[in-house]
């Protein structure tokens, strides 16, 4: 990990609640190189986007904690820096579309002004030189009529627009890496691809790395080259995406695998699904997490949770059993 752009050790995140304190994120490690494009999949409250706010130290305070682990970008400790010293990369050397491009925005400011506040925090830049380099980010992002735009509101933009806009905010001053966090939810298919498409195409163009976080797995076998999955707060397994999709070798990955209806499925057949439920972070398991939807499980993986194991390369896995799913 010593090349890495981003490197994630030993991640651990909490929540005081009302009902207790909650660990989102537990023990958990990667590592982004650069201009690579690394997808994080999983269900809902597997911990995602509790990772990508972490990462942007962004969780909501006073309940949201980082409380171990090591989140290093070109090999600076980002949870040891102060807050104004974050300010200084949030937007600068880290980019972030967050997930609902019909929030994400100011209603109450027009896109040129949003836009224009990102270079006015990171860089010397007069008005006229930040009202071109608005103009040319928003054309770089497939607007037309920029000029026309930077005078609008959120609200006269369609979703697809809005989001085009987010992108361009987070790029504006050229990061070196693009946390992207659902950046097509609520957005009909033809515009998810055209938005998934532009920020493939960004990528190529300015040379950055992009952590592109979704429940899709389709979205990223087309965008990425390293995979990890994650499940309640854990990550079940990783890997380069060839290794996760020809050899899914922790349970979860092949169900979610499984699950993808395919051109060959027989018509009105029943699809795969997992059985079970997430558990609720208040009452994990004391083993390992996937237990109880698990169809491998055994009495062993009720007591301990599993160790990480690497299978080859960059392939790791945390399961007791996933010699079993490898040997399919």
């Amino acid at each position: 990990m010593s090349d890495a752009l981003l490197s994630v050790d030993n991640l651990i995140t909490e929540f005081e609640t009302d009902e207790g304190r909650v660990r989102a994120v537990d023990d958990i490690s990667f590592s982004v190189q650069p201009g690579e494009t690394l997808g994080i999949v999983g269900e809902s409250g597997c911990g995602k986007s509790v990772t990508a706010l972490s990462i942007m130290r962004l969780l909501p305070q006073p309940m949201g904690q980082i409380v171990g682990g090591e989140i290093k970008l070109n090999g600076e400790d980002l949870t040891k820096l102060k807050l104004s010293q974050m300010e200084k990369i949030r937007g600068n050397k880290i980019g972030m579309v967050f997930q609902e491009p019909m929030t994400a925005l100011n209603p109450v400011h027009t896109v040129g002004r949003q836009l224009a506040e990102v270079l006015y925090l990171h860089k010397d830049i007069s008005k006229d030189q930040a009202l071109r380099e608005c103009l040319e980010m928003l054309d770089k992002v497939g607007i037309p009529s920029p000029d026309v735009r930077m005078g609008e509101y959120p609200h006269q933009l369609s979703g697809g627009m809005r989001q085009r806009v987010v992108i361009a905010m987070a790029l504006a001053c050229q990061p070196s890496l693009l946390i992207a966090d659902e950046p097509t939810t609520a957005l009909d298919v033809t515009i998810q691809a055209q938005i998934l498409e532009l920020i493939k195409e960004l990528q190529n163009d300015m040379g950055m790395a992009v952590m592109l976080i979704t429940h899709d797995l389709g979205v990223i076998a087309e965008t990425s080259n390293s995979v990890v999955v994650m499940y309640a707060g854990k990550v079940a397994e990783q890997g380069n995406v060839y290794e996760i999709f020809d050899n899914p070798s922790h349970p979860y990955t092949r169900g979610l695998l499984d699950s993808i209806p395919k051109l060959e499925t027989v018509p009105k057949s029943e699809l795969s699904t997992i059985e079970g439920m997430v558990p609720g972070l208040l009452d994990l398991p004391v083993g390992c997490r996937f237990e109880n939807r698990c169809p491998r499980r055994k009495e062993s993986c009720k007591a301990a949770p599993p160790p990480i194991e690497v299978i080859a390369g960059s392939h790791q896995v945390s399961c007791y059993e996933w010699s079993k799913s490898v040997n399919e």
